[in-house]
């Protein structure tokens, strides 16, 4: 039986793993748009084979800034289902659930799915900052890309935030990322890069989540392999 601890923080799967409670961060990832309003323009439309499922506007919102980073994180419903932890319905549920998001989620066979159009900001970053972007501290959605990845991290990593044994029902086949994530992402990464001329090539703009919030995220985690993507 789960405890009703972990099920409360359920939703950090999405986001990566956290330490604080759902109830005093639930919302750190809506963080209010940038004061100053600037002249955003849209990104030309995607040309890659992908599959559209959009979420409710009420995930995102209107993009306040230009696109300059893509932010990586992993995403898994592992908690309330480990042996089928990445049933892309009930993953989507939670993203519905507690009004999160991401632009792209990759699955385990290589599908990319939009669930928000790149012109909208996703909430996915929430609190943090970058070392070299102090004017980005806690605003890093309306700047950037959200990409997350059908994956469970390390043991250590996925403590914070599940039971020992829910941890260990997983089948080692779940744990880390495939061959064909690699694959697509690589794909996904060039085809934004080629759209957002603002986003250099290079791992100061293509981060991942614990880069921004090393405190409260640990995605995409050790096992995530940056060489695979050309980094």
């Amino acid at each position: 039986m789960f405890k009703p601890t972990y099920l409360l923080i359920s939703i950090f799967l999405l986001i990566g793993c956290s330490k604080p409670t759902v109830q005093s961060e639930r919302h750190l990832d809506q963080i209010p748009p940038i004061t100053e309003p600037m002249v955003v323009v849209p990104p030309e439309p995607s040309s890659l084979d992908m599959r559209e499922w959009l979420l409710p506007k009420k995930n995102s919102r209107v993009r306040g800034a230009p696109i300059t980073h893509i932010m990586l994180h992993f995403t898994n419903n592992a908690l309330r289902d480990p042996q089928d932890p990445y049933n892309m319905e009930e993953v989507y549920a939670l993203f519905e659930e507690y009004e999160v998001s991401a632009h792209y989620l990759i699955d385990r066979d290589g599908v990319i799915f939009q669930l928000v159009p790149e012109e909208r900001a996703a909430f996915h970053a929430g609190i943090g900052h970058l070392l070299n972007y102090q004017e980005y501290k806690s605003g890093l959605n309306d700047y950037s890309i959200g990409i997350e990845l059908l994956a469970v991290g390390t043991r250590e990593e996925m403590l914070s935030i599940m039971p020992p044994d829910v941890y260990d029902s997983i089948s080692p086949s779940d744990i880390g990322y495939t061959d064909a994530q690699y694959a697509s992402l690589k794909k996904l990464l060039d085809d934004i890069l080629q759209r957002n001329p603002l986003i250099k090539n290079d791992r100061e703009h293509i981060i991942g989540h614990d880069e921004y919030a090393p405190v409260r995220k640990s995605d995409p985690g050790e096992l995530f392999d940056w060489s695979r993507i050309g980094y």
